[in-house]
């Protein structure tokens, strides 16, 4: 299995940067437009996308909740572990068919420009959900415990035939099969430890198939219309772009940089983290990326000096949501491609709203050094800064990069992380000479699998926010929304509570997908800017996620510091605070937003 899918979806990233770069050389240098390229791309991208997906599968790294999976007995972790992996078989299971069906109906359609049939497109998914199902076979066959197996394969069972036969009671309920289904069913099934991708892929499934008369063919249609999107292309760029950034020595370029400013005053190493992430983010566009870079060359100093481990933990954190929307912020492209809106304008206006909550952070931190005596360390001199500077150019420059060549129009929001990743090897090569080209190729397969992960739980969230929109309820939503009271102001208030409970819940990515197109039209309607309500809702959202005890980036940033949760339950509460205060400022000050968009 590992041949069969590692290799191809490594190669698919390589050539992905390869074609979207000539695009951007042919178009801008010899001012000739590839007319083929974003076809080839879009092509081979859902293949990119079923293929990680797998090897997701395979390595158990599809993104769930496991805030209960963790606090239970070995026994029942166990079991929940091995239902996941059946209740995910399921799903794959019923719906292999209906993606063979998908892909010979899409055999008649040609493409516009490569002129081929578009089931070379298409038969990624039906291929892709094979190779998982497989792949979740082999997982349940290498289980230790046939007590445990048996138990979850008999729940899983259970479970399906019990909505199944319960299927004649749904045809009376109208809309509250939505709540059944969208609600009690992904909770119970989030919550037990199944993937997200997959309890919204099973809910889906549930609903269209035993509440409408609609095919379930439909699904893989959502599946792929939401997977496919030549936009969401940036999200492994700018992942492989991420690890580029750690493996050429950029970011700890940066660091040292900042350290050498700031590393003297009191507090100074906790300033130099919340300056890191906010250069760093404007990078990888992953917070996991982002983290990873920061963490191992900050903390061992820190801890030296007696930071706490919890408040290092809390800072990380912190700073993690506080970076959310500085471009190229995958959730930022996500927004872009499921509502429309420009994403220069998105990178544009993501900056300042960021260095409001740095700012905010940045006052915590004084407030808790404020009795030191000093930073533990000595003033750098002015040379030794200096030199520093002229070290950490190159890296400091590539977030103005990749910005100005989004905004002056030399490349698209998708083919800018192309430059990016050209740039760094070049810097990590030639200036650097940090770059082990031999941990590049694990690099593109690692890129593979976390895009397969995220783009997978973008095509079941489509499928999931056309079901809730076919069904009406969006204009339900829409008329409950518009007569509450406070107008625009208690829109705004209750969007922020929202998005706090689907961050810590679903992440960022998949309520984006499943509630972005029903409340962005309804923001519109209050006159709310487009932009200004995407960086309230994105930093909302970078609030749930990163809070304990369920935000699952929390965790992210407890398993890099290699700190226990625990640690840093308390430490958070005041950085938490500080961020909710930085979200109201820039919910109420719309030009803190938009002062930069065109």
């Amino acid at each position: 299995m590992g041949w069969v899918t590692d290799i191809p979806a490594g190669l698919l990233v390589l050539i992905e940067i390869l074609v979207l770069l000539a695009g951007v050389v042919s178009r801008y240098v010899f001012h000739q437009p590839l007319t083929w390229s974003d076809e080839l791309a879009s092509t081979l991208f859902l293949w990119l996308a079923m293929l990680g997906s797998v090897i997701a599968v395979r390595r158990s790294s599809h993104m769930r909740m496991t805030a209960l999976v963790d606090i239970a007995s070995p026994g029942v972790r166990i079991f929940m572990d091995l239902f996941a992996v059946a209740a995910a078989l399921a799903f794959l299971g019923v719906l292999a068919y209906p993606a063979f069906e998908f892909a010979h109906d899409e055999a008649v359609v040609t493409s516009p420009t490569l002129e081929i049939s578009n089931a070379w497109r298409a038969a990624a998914l039906p291929i892709g959900i094979a190779l998982m199902a497989l792949s979740s076979l082999i997982k349940l066959a290498e289980a230790r415990s046939w007590k445990h197996l048996l138990m979850a394969v008999l729940t899983a069972s259970i479970a399906v035939g019990g909505v199944v036969a319960a299927s004649p009671l749904f045809q009376n309920l109208g809309n509250f099969n939505l709540f059944i289904f969208f609600v009690l069913i992904v909770a119970a099934l989030v919550l037990t430890g199944v993937p997200i991708a997959f309890a919204f892929g099973l809910a889906t499934l549930g609903y269209i198939a035993l509440t409408t008369n609609k095919p379930t063919v439909v699904i893989l249609g959502r599946m792929d219309e939401g997977m496919a999107h030549i936009v969401l292309l940036a999200v492994p760029l700018f992942v492989f772009l991420g690890v580029v950034l750690e493996l050429s020595g950029m970011a700890k370029a940066m660091v040292r940089f900042l350290a050498s400013l700031l590393g003297h005053v009191r507090g100074g190493l906790s300033y130099v983290l919340v300056g890191g992430m906010y250069l760093v983010s404007g990078i990888s566009g992953s917070k996991a990326a982002d983290m990873a870079a920061l963490a191992p060359v900050l903390f061992p100093e820190m801890r030296k000096r007696g930071v706490p481990e919890g408040e290092m933990l809390a800072l990380l954190s912190a700073t993690g949501a506080q970076t959310e929307t500085i471009p190229p912020s995958i959730v930022l492209i996500t927004i872009g491609s499921v509502t429309g809106i420009s994403i220069a304008a998105l990178f544009a206006g993501g900056l300042v709203p960021a260095l409001v909550l740095a700012v905010l952070l940045c006052c915590v931190i004084w407030w808790r050094n404020r009795h030191l005596n000093g930073g533990g360390a000595q003033r750098a001199s002015g040379q030794e800064i200096w030199n520093s500077f002229l070290i950490a150019s190159p890296a400091l420059a590539l977030p103005f990069i990749i910005r100005a060549a989004v905004v002056e129009g030399v490349a698209t929001a998708t083919e800018v992380s192309t430059l990016g990743i050209v740039y760094a090897l070049l810097a990590g090569a030639l200036f650097y000479r940090q770059l082990d080209v031999r941990r590049l190729w694990p690099a593109l397969v690692d890129t593979a699998a976390l895009s397969g992960a995220i783009l997978l739980i973008i095509g079941t969230a489509t499928g999931m926010a056309w079901a809730l929109t076919q069904s009406g309820f969006s204009r339900q939503l829409a008329e409950a929304m518009t007569q509450l009271p406070g107008g625009a102001v208690g829109f705004m208030a209750v969007s922020i509570v929202a998005f706090v409970i689907l961050g810590s819940v679903l992440e960022g990515i998949p309520a984006i997908v499943v509630f972005g197109p029903l409340l962005f039209p309804i923001a519109k309607q209050f006159g709310i800017h487009d932009v200004h309500y995407s960086m309230v809702v994105v930093l909302a959202m970078g609030i749930g996620l990163f809070a304990p005890p369920f935000g699952v980036g929390y965790y992210a940033a407890c398993a890099i510091s290699r700190v226990s949760p625990s640690a840093g339950m308390r430490p958070i509460l005041g950085y938490l605070l500080a961020l909710l205060i930085g979200t109201i400022v820039v919910a109420a000050v719309p030009g803190l937003s938009t002062g930069f968009t065109k």
